[in-house]
């Protein structure tokens, strides 16, 4: 583990108010390491310099303690569209209390993500290769989670169809999201009552060292979702609902 990746890990935590002990730290190393190490044969992400990967995936990943301090007691979680781990594994690395189950559509992604999990040793972890629209209508996973998030790049409308069918009633859903995500946000709002739930706050905030503008919206649900979602594949996307 070498000393640069120590020192940008703490300044960032230090901002986040989070203390990692020396196995949390090199269990955040390994997981970089593999990461930097599968991209070369497997497209995970674009960012893979250390001090970019410290910011824009670890630290990303774990401001969801502004939104959501519950996180550090013991909860149920569903990160949907995962890809390379973000947010799920830094939260279970962090938060190794939670429970965590990591959703994507891309079976290799799911291998590299059960190997992370393997080689970092962390527990109570549950890697699905599927579609949220699939796995969403599930008994085992539909309406099971006291928190789903998803870093997955897609509108307000979709995601909230795609993640609120996980969630139990009094639970909520956050989407990270980057820019200016006023419109977006209105014209999400329609959808998110359809399914079930309520926008009951968006935080906004700089990533520590000016790195750009993100958003969590935390949408609580208040009942349960009607059996008719989530729609079929692929729907979802190509015609979100309230529009």
């Amino acid at each position: 583990m070498t000393g640069s990746f120590v020192e940008k890990m703490k300044a960032k935590m230090a901002e986040l108010g989070i203390d990692l002990s020396q196995i949390q730290m090199e269990q955040f190393f390994a997981y970089y390491e593999m990461l930097v190490e599968t991209n070369k044969v497997m497209n995970l992400t674009a960012i893979t310099e250390e001090g970019e990967v410290v910011t824009k995936h670890f630290c990303d990943s774990l401001c969801l303690i502004k939104m959501y301090p519950e996180i550090v007691k013991t909860v149920s979680v569903i990160d949907v569209g995962t890809g390379a781990g973000f947010p799920g594994i830094p939260l279970k690395i962090a938060f190794p209390g939670i429970r965590l189950t990591l959703l994507d559509s891309l079976n290799k992604r799911v291998k590299f993500l059960d190997q992370v999990c393997r080689e970092l040793g962390l527990e109570n972890v549950s890697c699905i290769h599927g579609r949220a629209e699939d796995v969403g209508r599930m008994k085992e996973h539909r309406e099971a989670y006291d928190l789903a998030v998803s870093r997955a790049v897609a509108n307000m409308a979709s995601l909230s169809e795609y993640c609120l069918p996980f969630v139990k009633a009094g639970g909520s859903f956050i989407p990270y999201k980057s820019g200016e995500i006023r419109e977006e946000l209105e014209q999400g709002r329609k959808a998110v009552e359809i399914l079930g739930g309520e926008i009951q706050d968006v935080v906004h905030f700089e990533l520590p060292g000016g790195d750009g503008a993100r958003s969590l919206v935390r949408i609580r649900k208040i009942r349960p979702v009607s059996a008719k979602y989530p729609r079929k594949a692929g729907l979802p996307g190509k015609e979100p609902l309230g529009r």
